[in-house]
């Protein structure tokens, strides 16, 4: 039965739709941390007043009724909009022009690093969808060529056609505007089998919104299908399916302190129990007192560390902490094999840090909370990384033993 700590809260969790809310659901105030904010990169008048009016309302759920209009996408072909591109589907569509100077390049630099999260699942799992505001002047080849500045690959498609069926869509997807120098930087996420819709800011990090896409993807039960969907079609073999946890956190390819190349699930937490936080080697403010706990949590378990228990520090801070530095930070704290000190590629340390909800844009804003978990039990719990050293033992020790 689930247990309640005084610093943390326990959950058995089955499956990765309630890993995935619980890692980025309510969580406990982290002390020392400053909330994160939000980018704004524009500089037009009715942008900003669009843009701080937009990031005020964060997302919020969003109920749709999408046209099946006939349109054009990039290509110049005929499409339907709700069949072709929406339809059975998890989507991001963002609102964007080609003359634009201010927030549009942005938006388009958002989606291309989502893109580039998204790997081999864009235009298989999650599509992405760019609607012009302008379809008078956005002819499929400006899309085009617009879409190439980015790096637009197959499954990111740019909608265009007759103005008057523009001007429906955008007025049934909320990004119509009267001047298209007042379009909103929001965007929507939505997973079309499930009628779930989720309205968000565009010039959010791109981690923030594949947190968003995660979660609206996430919302199938056990049994039905989902963002796998495409694996259960390969040909049976004798195989063991991938665990929930698996097929959530990924194997992401890190570095640790010694220049090991180590795969997030299958190296690190795979059969595990982990103590999991964020840091970053030139912090001065809460890493220190943060690190110091888990030396003492190294010193109480003993010879469990890199056999039973992995402690898994993931910097913030990637361009700076290379393994190197990691090592040398690592020695000061004494840390012995079994406390992965991690850095890598930004778009992979990325990826990691928003798996396990600590993501920032800003390096200062890390979070001082701390994931436990029992990956075999699927038992995850958060922590104070700051709470006294004995109180976070005690915890690693009751999850440790979890029957």
């Amino acid at each position: 039965m689930p247990r309640t700590h005084q610093f943390g809260h326990l959950l058995l969790l089955w499956g990765a739709t309630a890993l995935c809310l619980f890692l980025f659901g309510p969580s406990i105030s982290a002390a020392g941390a400053r909330p994160q904010q939000d980018q704004t990169t524009h500089t037009n008048d009715h942008h900003k007043q669009s843009a701080v009016k937009d990031q005020a309302a964060r997302e919020e759920t969003v109920k749709l009724s999408i046209p099946d209009l006939s349109l054009l996408d990039q290509q110049g072909r005929k499409i339907r909009f709700y069949s072709d591109l929406v339809k059975g589907k998890t989507v991001a569509i963002n609102f964007i022009f080609t003359t634009c100077t201010t927030i549009c390049p942005p938006l388009g630099a958002t989606f291309a690093k989502t893109q580039k999260l998204l790997g081999d699942r864009l235009g298989k799992d999650v599509y992405l969808i760019s609607v012009t505001v302008d379809p008078v002047t956005d002819t499929p080849e400006r899309l085009r060529a617009w879409g190439e500045k980015f790096g637009a690959k197959q499954g990111w498609t740019f909608v265009t056609g007759e103005k008057t069926e523009m001007d429906k869509l955008l007025k049934a997807l909320n990004g119509y505007t009267a001047r298209i120098e007042d379009h909103s930087p929001m965007i929507l996420i939505g997973n079309d089998a499930k009628s779930n819709w989720t309205r968000a800011y565009g010039l959010a990090p791109p981690a923030k919104l594949m947190n968003i896409i995660e979660t609206v993807s996430a919302k199938d039960q056990p049994g039905e299908s989902g963002p796998d969907q495409h694996q259960a079609h390969q040909p049976a073999q004798p195989q063991q399916e991938p665990s929930p946890a698996q097929k959530y956190f990924s194997d992401v390819e890190l570095i640790n302190q010694y220049g090991e190349k180590l795969r997030f699930y299958s190296d690190l937490l795979k059969g595990k129990v982990v103590v999991i936080n964020s840091f970053f080697s030139t912090c001065s403010s809460i890493c220190p007192p943060m690190n110091r706990n888990f030396s003492k949590i190294q010193e109480a378990l003993g010879n469990r560390i890199g056999k039973d228990v992995n402690l898994i520090s993931l910097t913030v801070d990637p361009e700076t902490d290379t393994p190197s530095r990691l090592k040398e930070y690592a020695e000061k704290l004494g840390a012995r094999p079994g406390w992965h000190l991690l850095t890598g590629t930004k778009e992979n340390i990325d990826w990691a840090l928003h798996k396990v909800g600590h993501y920032v844009e800003v390096k200062d804003d890390h979070t001082s909370i701390v994931i436990i978990g029992n990956e075999p039990k699927g038992v995850w719990t958060k922590a104070m990384g700051l709470a006294k050293a004995d109180q976070l033992i005690k915890l690693v020790q009751d999850i440790l033993n979890e029957k």
